[in-house]
């Protein structure tokens, strides 16, 4: 993990305005050393001067102990290293303190005034002093010497501070910009991270969700057609002995049907196991992939091999019939074939609502409507309202998930979806799915 800058900015450890001890301690330095040699440039410019000796020392000791601000106030160590030059004084203070005011955050303009003004001021007290130096005869060189002197002088104590420093600040800047940018991008992967398992979980639920509604839809209508076969049955058991074999006949079959989806469903769970040596979780998703297959083999034997659709209604008809309930099925409009998904979902309401009637209105008579239009299907089942024998003779329990489940399939496909009692006392679910 990156360090950020905010670490950086409240791990300061050394005294008022050093960030480290050990900058403090070379800062201190520097001033000292400068300091010394300022003490000592100030005893001939004393004696140049005509002021006392001490006087020199100690204004060679003060002016050069203000390096140790550099870092707080570069300017001010840069304007006193211009203000001695004429004095031929603070040399180390003049190199250092355009170091660090080349490598600070001041502007260019400033950096370049002061760097200007300390060459322009080197320039000119080196020309002097070399003029006077073969004035005395000190030097006997030619007059081409002292523009040489005086420019190179200047250049070498100017120039390679002033770039050194431009490039520490430069390649500082570099690295903060660097570090910032790793910290940003630290707290987008975090985020990012954050929101992919927001998205995980959100997809577990929604798949909890599916294989809810697929195991609903494949168990619920034959579980319940076997419960009201299985009530029927003990009804007739003794004044009607060959309905009642045949009501039982009714119930293994479904009974069976009902334990082979189940298997299907369930057996993804086991080949997830290949041997006792390695158990690997199942996902979900394919969890709900079988149920879902399951579930497209819900019809009955006369159903088609790849899932329920629209011309199997008359099979899930004839076995709500078969239990016992007054069910009439019309279709208007031209039958043609649609989508999968489609055909699939509109079984499944119509079956759903079925089963409905079988557990809350056993015995009340119901219309299934189907109608094919242009761009769209359309499907309704009304009962009327239940006579005196009701679903609790049967005790079919209801999860409450049956109307959820039709309506979240219907608006998945762009369809509408309406249920709830009419005024006669029945029940009506309806639903309209677009063909396309």
């Amino acid at each position: 993990m990156t360090t950020t800058g905010e670490h950086h900015a409240t791990a300061a450890e050394g005294p008022w305005w050093w960030e480290r001890r050990r900058s403090a301690v070379l800062d201190v330095g520097l001033a000292l050393v400068s300091a010394v040699e300022c003490a000592v440039e100030g005893v001939p410019f004393a004696r140049d001067a005509g002021i006392p000796l001490g006087a020199g020392i100690v204004f060679g000791l003060s002016a050069g102990s203000v390096l140790v601000l550099r870092r707080r106030w570069p300017i001010a160590v840069v304007l006193v290293s211009i203000a001695i030059t004429p004095a031929q004084m603070g040399f180390l203070m003049g190199i250092v303190g355009l170091y660090t005011l080349a490598a600070s955050e001041l502007p260019r303009r400033i950096i370049g005034s002061l760097a200007g003004m300390s060459l322009v001021g080197t320039l000119i007290v080196t020309l002097v002093r070399v003029r006077q130096d073969m004035a005395r005869g000190d030097l006997t060189l030619g007059d081409w010497f002292v523009p040489f002197a005086s420019i190179t002088t200047s250049l070498g104590l100017t120039a390679p501070p002033l770039l050194l420093g431009l490039y520490v600040g430069a390649r500082r800047r570099l690295m903060e910009s660097l570090r910032e940018r790793a910290d940003s991008l630290e707290r987008e992967l975090q985020l990012l991270a954050e929101r992919a398992e927001e998205r995980a979980e959100w997809a577990r639920n929604e798949e909890r969700t599916r294989i809810a509604r697929e195991m609903h839809d494949v168990v619920a209508h034959r579980v319940s057609l076997m419960v009201v076969h299985a009530a029927a049955l003990q009804a007739v058991a003794r004044k009607d002995p060959e309905k009642a074999v045949k009501n039982a006949a009714l119930v293994g079959d479904m009974g069976r049907q009902a334990l082979t989806e189940l298997r299907e469903m369930l057996g993804v769970l086991r080949s997830g196991e290949p041997g006792p040596a390695r158990r690997e979780s199942v996902p979900l998703a394919a969890v709900g992939v079988a149920a879902a297959a399951a579930a497209s083999r819900a019809v009955d034997d006369g159903g088609a091999a790849d899932g329920p659709c629209l011309s199997d209604l008359d099979v899930l008809v004839g076995q709500s019939a078969a239990a016992g309930m007054v069910v009439e099925l019309s279709v208007e409009g031209e039958s043609r074939e649609y989508a999968a998904e489609i055909e699939q979902t509109a079984f499944r309401v119509v079956q759903e609502a079925l089963t409905n009637v079988h557990k809350h209105a056993a015995g009340a008579k119901t219309h299934v409507r189907l109608a094919h239009r242009g761009a769209e299907v359309a499907m309704q089942v009304e009962n009327e309202p239940p006579g005196e024998v009701s679903a609790a003779s049967a005790r079919l329990p209801s999860g409450g998930n049956g109307l959820v489940g039709m309506k979240e399939r219907v608006l998945a496909l762009g369809g509408v979806f309406v249920s709830g009692p009419t005024e006669a006392g029945g029940f009506r679910v309806s639903a309209v799915i677009p063909a396309s």
